[in-house]
């Protein structure tokens, strides 16, 4: 079992940032550098993922779940919107809902889920199904996207700080297209605060790390402090570990 890793790097902080400025005209450099800094960040919580079972929950079109392959682990893709899955999806990938996941209890080494939380509108129900298909001992990673990030509002952000459908209209006034994204239908409004002590009341997990994602430097500093988490974290990362019972 590794330590506790150390911060990343501003250089890597800055490569990531680069990417999602081109996350519409180059969706593959974008995910594909995502996908290999986040199985990078698994690895560093636990061991290689090679000979492991991975369920990626949510991943859509598979980066994540090639990144793992490449690596030598089994993965699996279970994607609820037959729309996010691409041209091409992994082989194997199966339409599923996360709250309900057609697996067996504990079948997992590595459950893992990717800027999905932030998209469901009961988070402790899909915690649960994300808990029960880990094996006792196994490795949980959830990171998502709070509300009050800079990029909270997603396409349309920062604009959602002005309220969610100001900010909707706004992008349809100035792209001529809908947003993708509607406030209390596919996008939901959590925050980091509640989140955390959701996840502390639980009984069937443990918080190994809470951190933000790509912050470069005081990384689970930077969420432990009340009011300045919720806009600096950007995008929370919990690394949880599946109790044994």
């Amino acid at each position: 079992m590794h330590g506790r890793p150390k911060d990343p790097s501003l250089r890597r902080s800055l490569a990531l940032f680069r990417a999602f400025l081109h996350e519409q005209d180059d969706p593959e450099s974008c995910y594909s550098l995502l996908a290999r800094d986040a199985v990078d960040q698994v690895e560093a919580y636990g061991e290689a993922v090679a000979g492991r079972t991975v369920v990626d929950v949510g991943g859509g079109s598979g980066y994540f779940t090639e990144e793992f392959r490449r690596r030598g682990a089994d993965a699996y893709l279970f994607e609820p919107d037959v729309g996010e899955l691409g041209e091409k999806p992994p082989d194997g990938a199966v339409i599923a809902d996360g709250y309900l996941l057609p697996l067996g209890d504990g079948v997992a080494d590595v459950t893992f889920s990717s800027n999905v939380l932030e998209h469901v509108a009961d988070p402790e129900t899909f915690l649960s199904e994300l808990a029960r298909v880990t094996r006792p001992g196994g490795l949980i990673y959830v990171s998502f996207t709070n509300w009050l990030s800079p990029w909270g509002g997603h396409e349309w952000a920062p604009w959602h700080y002005f309220g969610a459908e100001r900010a909707r209209a706004r992008y349809r006034r100035r792209t001529g297209r809908p947003t993708k994204h509607a406030l209390g239908e596919n996008l939901f409004a959590h925050h980091i605060g509640p989140t955390l002590r959701q996840v502390r009341a639980r009984d069937d997990v443990r918080i190994v790390s809470a951190r933000s994602r790509y912050w470069p430097f005081l990384a689970e500093t930077v969420v432990k402090a009340p009011g300045i988490r919720e806009v600096a974290t950007w995008n929370l990362l919990l690394v949880l570990r599946r109790c044994q019972r």
